[in-house]
């Protein structure tokens, strides 16, 4: 029994069993029981955090005209928001490497997290500076963001490991469409948004660290007593992974590289949208397309999982990728022929697009290198949205200033039609690349293998 659980004093019945791929389960222990609170609880309690959280990402391009007007260097506050996405997307394998190590709870991650973010949101309200809008808003608040994604998601995770995509897909949808609110408000009211940012701050961090201090894991193989885990075993159409790897043994075979790059690619069209399109949409309807934007951003994350159990987590993938294209060609149009009714539908295109593909990378990580160690694998590929940040923000930033709005437009199209090239050239390591199944069909498995 480990510290955590021996420190609580709790003794309640449990047995050990392995299912036909020799995989362990610990069954028998009521989470109520052990945490006092239910699995609901937990989910609710990561819920909120990232609902905050996002909107340091999501709601920042709808904030970048009212910081301007208030003395900040348009340039600077989009190259600190490229410097958060590099520290937030850079915390993740570490931080999952200790938490798949058990050396490292939730509690202690989000301790921190709301600490570093609340410092970094006062950081971008009083820091006009570029250098302290780097060491706050970048550093620290991108820091905190990353331990706050990283300990909620992988709790979630842990919690339920006999549905983890789907309830991972619903605790990062918060952190897409909990901006809403911000972005309408932000476009939508006179503010002083260095009043705003303050309060904000100081609700993020009470909600961050209340959540936070009542979180706790499960213990190591923990399973749902309800649910008999061979049958569930068994009942799987998925083939599982061929065996199961570590981070350093995925980074051998071909698909991590491919799923890096084509979640770079993705990621850095994303992170654009998220940051210029109140920009671009500046002469047109900027309110309803940006809170178009992140709220399907987050429904997306929500409903891909749904999806992708019926056609296949690779077919899907390149579906939601190619979706992100055309909302760049339809922005693209938008901006030509000044069309409110473009604008809109093009903002909502990339957000369905925009978010939905970093669930499934976590969904195919699991599926292509097993879950014992998948929270690493995924830390690892989720590592390339820090490349993202700098090419979709802070490049993207200087070639929107000389070549202008198309050309960044046209390249994001490449972009994510690129991601959608990669998609078919995915693999499971271990592998052949057809495998019949009376199931599925052999065309069926074929597009997921």
């Amino acid at each position: 029994m480990s510290g955590q659980w021996a420190m609580i004093g709790l003794h309640t019945p449990n047995r050990e069993v392995r299912d036909h791929h020799g995989r362990r389960y610990r069954v028998g222990e009521v989470p109520r029981e052990l945490i006092g609170r239910s699995r609901t609880a937990v989910l609710w309690l990561c819920w909120l955090p990232m609902l905050l959280v996002g909107a340091m990402q999501y709601a920042y391009g709808a904030a970048v005209p009212a910081l301007a007007a208030g003395g900040h260097d348009t340039g600077s506050l989009f190259w600190a928001l490229a410097g958060w996405a590099v520290f937030q997307a850079g915390a993740g394998f570490p931080v999952a490497h200790l938490r798949q190590r058990d050396r490292a709870g939730p509690r202690s991650a989000m301790i921190a997290g709301a600490f570093l973010c609340a410092l970094g949101v006062l950081s971008l309200a009083h820091a006009h500076a570029f250098p302290g809008l780097l060491a706050g808003y970048s550093v620290l608040g991108g820091t905190g963001a990353g331990l706050v994604y990283a300990a909620c998601t992988s709790t979630a995770a842990k919690w339920f490991p006999e549905r983890a995509a789907s309830r991972v897909g619903f605790v990062t949808g918060a952190f897409a469409y909990g901006s809403a609110p911000f972005v309408l408000a932000l476009l939508t009211g006179p503010w002083n948004v260095t009043a705003a940012l303050d309060v904000f701050a100081l609700v993020l961090f009470a909600a961050v660290l209340g959540c936070g201090l009542l979180l706790a894991d499960p213990p190591r193989h923990w399973w749902p007593a309800h649910l008999d885990p061979r049958e569930w075993a068994l009942a799987r159409t998925r083939p599982p992974a061929a065996r199961q790897y570590s981070a350093a043994e995925a980074l051998r075979t071909p698909a991590l590289p491919v799923m890096a790059a084509c979640l770079f690619c993705a990621a850095t069209v994303s992170l654009f949208n998220a940051a210029f399109l109140v920009l671009l949409a500046s002469a047109l309807a900027p309110a309803p397309a940006a809170a178009a934007f992140v709220a399907t951003n987050g429904a997306g994350r929500a409903l891909a999982i749904p999806v992708a159990d019926r056609i296949g987590y690779r077919r899907t993938l390149r579906w939601v990728v190619t979706i992100q294209a055309i909302g760049q060609i339809l922005l693209l149009a938008a901006v030509s022929q000044e069309s409110v009714a473009l604008v809109i539908a093009g903002a909502t295109a990339a957000g369905i697009g925009g978010g939905a593909f970093y669930l499934l990378f976590a969904a195919l990580a699991r599926e292509y290198f097993g879950e014992q160690r998948s929270a690493e694998v995924h830390g690892l590929i989720y590592s390339a949205k820090a490349l993202s940040g700098v090419v979709g923000i802070g490049l993207a930033a200087i070639a929107v200033a000389q070549w202008g709005p198309p050309a960044a437009l046209l390249a994001a199209t490449a972009l994510s039609l690129a991601a959608s090239a990669l998609c078919a050239a995915l693999r499971r390591p271990g592998m052949p690349k057809t495998l019949p199944s009376p199931d599925l069909g052999a065309d069926r498995v074929r597009g997921d293998l």
